[in-house]
């Protein structure tokens, strides 16, 4: 029997929901900065990955002090979204990490609603700001991996939205309101601030679990969505379904099963995706790079497939850091527990329906 081609494989992870790593330790995971890794054209050298983040990310890792957590430090839960809310929300989590200093990059991503009971820090964007993770915080699509610093311990509470979820929840163009770290209040209201605050409360106090706070976001989140219309909630499966057909899908095969103009194709992706759909494409080329290459073994007609995707194996390290915010070599790290779980297939899930 032929085996299965990455393309089955590809038509099979969208219907599972969304692909982007969740914010609970999305940026910590620990990194080589030089490793060996083979793939399809035999072993390359990484590129050092300290470099990496300052080209790609206009901050100098030496000032930002990147000896970066190691994952056996850190303890994450994963809670499933009600059924209910399931088409807004990828997952629910509860992120744990006790050190007095947390350093790592957080991966491109969908929004995230989050509380912040203990630790403060910093994500550090590529355009040069810096904002601080609130308490109560939103945390807007991201466009790229991005560093973080964060003065532990540092316990979040969090649920991963999915690019409906996004719109439904905030109302907001996912491309003019990316790549920030946010107030909720300044988003969602001052009902959020209330129940934030509450779960915060309770969580220092011990008298609420992290799976609790997890719950009480979900509802909140179940009570708050509001519809979207529905013409662009169908161009919103479309995307997913194009997004879902290969590594690198042709960009005439959306505009053909989209019922609207090439332009309004591109002003609506950018809408409710954060990106155009050339760069849409490009971001989740790097992801599903990441999660197959985090499987133990590839068969030949994988890796062919695979090294098909990218011009050249530096260029696919490249695009990997750039979206993923690690090496290829660090994909398959056994000790990193939040990693294999966010990568896997089944947790591919902003791609679907």
């Amino acid at each position: 029997m032929r085996p299965e081609g990455l393309e089955a494989v590809m038509q099979r992870v969208p219907q599972l929901k969304w692909a982007v790593l969740s914010w609970s330790r999305p940026f910590f995971v620990s990194l080589q900065s030089q490793s060996r890794y083979t793939a399809a054209h035999g072993a390359f050298e990484m590129v050092q990955y300290q470099d990496q983040i300052k080209a790609e990310n206009g901050v100098d890792a030496g000032e930002l002090g990147f000896e970066l957590t190691e994952s056996s430090l850190i303890l994450v839960d994963y809670i499933a979204p009600p059924a209910a809310i399931s088409d807004y929300v990828t997952t629910l989590y509860h992120f744990r990490c006790d050190e007095a200093k947390i350093r790592d990059v957080q991966p491109a991503s969908v929004g995230h609603l989050a509380i912040f009971p203990r630790g403060k820090g910093e994500m550090h964007f590529r355009d040069g700001h810096r904002d601080p993770n609130p308490e109560i915080a939103m945390m807007t699509p991201l466009s790229t991996a991005n560093p973080i610093v964060v003065d532990g311990p540092f316990h979040v509470v969090g649920a991963a939205l999915t690019p409906l979820g996004w719109a439904s929840l905030t109302g907001l163009h996912a491309g003019e309101h990316r790549d920030r770290l946010r107030e909720a209040r300044e988003i969602l209201g001052d009902d959020v601030v209330a129940l934030g605050e509450r779960l915060n409360d309770g969580y220092r106090s011990g008298t609420i679990s992290g799976h609790e706070c997890a719950l009480a976001l979900a509802e909140f989140i179940g009570t708050k969505v509001k519809p979207i219309n529905s013409r662009h909630a169908e161009l919103i499966k479309v995307v997913n379904t194009w997004l879902g057909s290969s590594l690198n899908p042709d960009l005439s095969d959306l505009l053909e099963r989209a019922a609207y103009s090439e332009r309004q194709v591109q002003r609506l992706t950018e809408r409710y995706f954060g990106l155009s759909p050339q760069a849409l494409a490009r971001k989740y080329r790097a992801l599903r790079a990441a999660a197959l290459l985090s499987f133990p073994s590839l068969t030949p007609e994988f890796e062919a497939e695979l090294g098909d995707a990218f011009f050249d194996q530096s260029h696919m390290i490249r695009e990997i850091n750039r979206f993923v915010g690690r090496t290829p070599a660090r994909l398959r790290d056994t000790d990193s527990p939040y990693l294999s779980e966010m990568i896997d297939p089944k947790n591919l899930r902003e791609l679907g329906g």
